[in-house]
């Protein structure tokens, strides 16, 4: 089917696109004609060509989890040998480093534990703030809440109080995945349903807790999912109250096979960097009521998400001070606080060191 190229003309400048439409696109577009659009709709809600970028330090809490789910080389048994809690100590070292490089933010994630309830996160995120009162914590995720808020026989909504009082600054979007039950049951089984993922971050917004939206694609999902997966998160950022953060940015990343239970069943990553830029594109036509779409250059390496600057995209994230979980299934990629500069700058933008608010950090 032929793309109609005045119609894409409008949605690139800012008309809203429906399901049929996006899954035309994303399915018949050309690349370029895509990337086209998807960047003027990015240059009229960014004119000024900045891009995002910030210095954090990933924190696995624990690396113990029920869930295992079949993407994941991380995750293990609280009776294996290299099980582990982070200890307090570990975490005053870790945060001390990270000031030291110039930042501020933990992002705080790691497995459902069974053993570890919702009191032991909120005496967790007191002492670390009161120890260190200028850290933000942007951490756990919808999983995480929905697993604490079942052992505590709490509420959402009570479970991210509960959270946000001892110092919750902030909530990943992890966790998503692809937000359609078929493909989580393959996937992840045992975490959280799409319907109870998108239920915390409706109750996240309503207490105006900034949070982000992500998607890892590249394994049993079709590409019908993956425009579900963008209209799912679309519609709750249509709820959001005026004047509360909302979904901030959104994170796309391909799922990384390396030695996961998904490569041995027979499922690699069926993603290339077309398929990538191909997504971020559609992601920015799709998602008009997300601010930021963030290039993942950790995952699909630097020269492919300098691409996407010019295919949507207009954040490039953290330099990933210690990242875990994508790195142990084969993401190996680098950047540093000059690196990341000169990235975006190669690319023909100007960087801006941001906060989790996306308000520059200077």
């Amino acid at each position: 089917m032929a793309v109609d190229k005045h119609r894409l003309k409008r949605i690139a400048e800012g008309s809203v696109v429906d399901r049929d439409e996006a899954m035309e696109l994303y399915e018949n577009a050309p690349l370029y004609t895509l990337m086209e659009a998807a960047h003027t709709r990015r240059l009229s809600l960014h004119p000024d060509r900045k891009v995002g970028w910030i210095i954090d330090r990933n924190v696995n809490i624990t690396n113990v989890c029920f869930s295992f789910c079949k993407f994941c080389n991380f995750c293990r048994k609280g009776k294996d040998e290299d099980a582990y809690i982070t200890s307090i100590d570990e975490y005053r070292l870790k945060i001390g480093r990270l000031f030291e490089l110039g930042g501020d933010q933990l992002l705080l994630q790691g497995g459902m534990h069974p053993k570890l309830e919702l009191n032991y996160y909120c005496d967790l995120f007191s002492q670390l703030k009161a120890e260190f009162p200028d850290l933000k914590l942007h951490a756990l995720g919808p999983p995480e809440v929905v697993h604490l808020s079942r052992m505590a026989d709490l509420s959402y909504r009570n479970t991210l109080l509960a959270l946000i009082e001892a110092g919750l600054d902030s909530l990943p979007g992890a966790g998503a995945e692809i937000l359609v039950d078929r493909v989580r049951q393959q996937v992840s089984p045992g975490k959280c349903t799409a319907d109870n993922w998108l239920e915390v971050m409706i109750e996240a917004h309503r207490l105006n807790l900034p949070t982000s939206a992500t998607m890892m694609f590249g394994h049993v999902e079709t590409a019908a999912e993956r425009i579900d997966h963008l209209f799912r998160i679309r519609a709750v950022q249509d709820q959001v109250q005026k004047g509360h953060f909302g979904f901030l940015n959104f994170v796309p990343w391909p799922f990384m096979d390396n030695g996961t239970s998904l490569k041995l069943e027979g499922i690699a990553n069926m993603t290339d960097a077309r398929d990538y830029i191909r997504l971020i594109a559609i992601s920015r036509l799709v998602l008009h009521n997300i601010p930021h779409i963030q290039a993942s250059w950790l995952t699909v390496g630097e020269s492919v998400a300098q691409i996407c600057l010019h295919a949507g995209a207009n954040d490039f994230g953290s330099i990933m001070i210690e990242e875990n979980v994508v790195s142990s299934a084969g993401a190996n990629n680098q950047l540093d606080a000059r690196g990341i500069q000169q990235s975006i700058k190669e690319a023909g933008f100007i960087p801006y060191r941001r906060n989790q608010r996306f308000e520059s950090f200077d």
